[in-house]
C-alpha cells in the first residue's frame, strides 16, 4: 500500500484526505516515480470545487496535483532512457502527484539537474510552463515595456525573469513585501493600491507595449486603461472578461510539449538565470494546511509538499 491525496467529491478543503491505495503499476512507456516533492497550485483549488468541471471532468474518488519530482522507482516496458534510481522532474496528466508512488508518461519526465533542490523540481511543471505561455503569448521583444500582475507569484516570478532574459523592461505589479525581490531581479516594482494605472505611467512614460495578467480581479480593464492593444493582453485568471473583450488566455498548452518546455526551464534555473522562489514547504500530511497558505493568494513563489 502507498499513500495518496484523494477527495470523493467537489468542495473545499474540508474534503480532501490521504489515503492508502494500492501501488500503481507502469504500463507501456510508463515509468513508476517515487515522489519526493509535489508542487500545489490554485488551478487544484478550483478544480476541487467543481467550478472547471466541464473543461476538467472527475472521477471519484479524484487524486490531485501535476507537478512532481522524485527518484525512478520502476519502469514499465517499452521505456528507454531511465532505470530505477534516476532522480526526475516530471508531471502527471492524470491529476495524481500528490501522493508517494506515482506512475508518468515517460514523454512527461526529465532528468532532474544535480544541482536543483528538490523542492523547486517538485514544483516547476505547472508555473514553468505556464510562464514560457504567457511570455510568448505576448511577444516580447527587446526594449519594450511589459506589465505583469500577480508578478511575485510562482507564474509571475518566472514570467518576470523571462521577460528581463529577453532585454525587456519589466514593470511587477506585487504586495510592498515582495518589492525587494523584484528590484534585485531588474523589475520595476508597483504596489497594488489606488492609483495604480497613474504609477505605472510615471513608471513607463513611454507607454506600455504587453501585459500578462495572472492575478485577475480587474487587470484586463487595467491593461486597456494603459492602452494595450487586445492582441498584447494575456490573462491565465480572469476568462469572464477575456471572453468580454477578446485577450488573449494563452498558457501551459501553447507554451509546446510539456516534456520539453519543462527540460528548457530547468535547465535555465541549473545555469543561475532563473530562480523559482519556495515560500514554504509543508509534509504530506499537512495538505489541507498548505492549500489554506495558498488560497489567502499572498506568497511569494511556491509552495511545495514533501512527501
Amino acid at each position: 500500500m502507498t499513500k495518496a491525496v484523494r477527495y470523493d467529491e467537489f468542495g473545499g478543503i474540508d474534503v480532501l484526505r490521504i489515503d492508502d491505495i494500492d501501488r500503481p503499476v507502469p504500463g507501456h512507456g510508463q515509468v513508476l516515480v517515487r515522489v519526493k516533492t509535489a508542487g500545489i497550485n490554485p488551478s487544484e483549488s478550483v478544480i476541487r470545487t467543481g467550478a472547471l468541471s466541464d473543461m476538467f471532468p472527475s472521477t471519484f474518488p479524484s487524486g490531485q496535483g501535476s507537478d512532481l519530482a522524485g527518484i525512478v522507482a520502476e519502469v514499465g516496458p517499452g521505456v528507454g532512457g531511465y532505470a530505477p534510481g534516476d532522480e526526475v522532474i516530471g508531471f502527471s496528466e492524470t491529476r495524481s502527484a500528490q501522493a508517494e508512488l506515482v506512475v508518468v508518461d515517460a514523454q512527461n519526465l526529465t532528468p532532474k539537474p544535480a544541482n536543483m533542490p528538490w523542492e523547486v523540481a517538485g514544483s516547476l511543471y505547472v508555473v514553468g510552463v505556464t510562464a514560457w505561455g504567457v511570455v510568448q503569448a505576448v511577444e516580447p521583444k527587446p526594449g519594450e515595456t511589459v506589465v505583469v500582475s500577480g508578478a511575485a507569484g510562482g507564474v509571475g516570478s518566472l514570467a518576470v525573469q523571462l521577460l528581463r532574459d529577453s532585454g525587456v523592461t519589466v514593470i511587477g505589479l506585487a504586495g510592498e513585501a515582495n518589492h525587494e525581490w523584484l528590484r534585485g531581479h531588474g523589475v520595476i516594482p508597483v504596489a497594488y493600491v489606488d492609483g495604480v494605472a497613474d504609477r505605472i505611467r510615471a513608471a513607463a512614460p513611454d507607454g506600455v507595449d504587453a501585459f500578462i495578467d495572472t492575478f485577475g480581479d480587474g487587470y484586463v480593464d487595467l491593461a486597456l486603461a494603459l492602452g494595450v492593444p487586445l492582441d498584447r493582453i494575456d490573462t491565465i485568471a480572469d476568462y469572464a472578461a477575456a471572453a468580454k473583450y477578446g485577450v488573449k488566455t494563452d498558457g501551459g498548452a501553447e507554451a509546446g510539449p510539456g516534456g520539453v518546455v519543462l527540460a528548457r526551464m530547468a535547465g535555465l534555473i541549473a545555469a543561475g538565470r532563473l530562480e523559482l522562489p519556495i515560500a514554504k514547504v509543508y509534509p504530506l500530511a499537512q495538505i489541507r494546511e498548505a492549500y489554506t497558505e495558498l488560497e489567502r493568494r499572498h506568497t511569494h513563489g511556491k509552495i511545495v509538499l514533501a512527501i
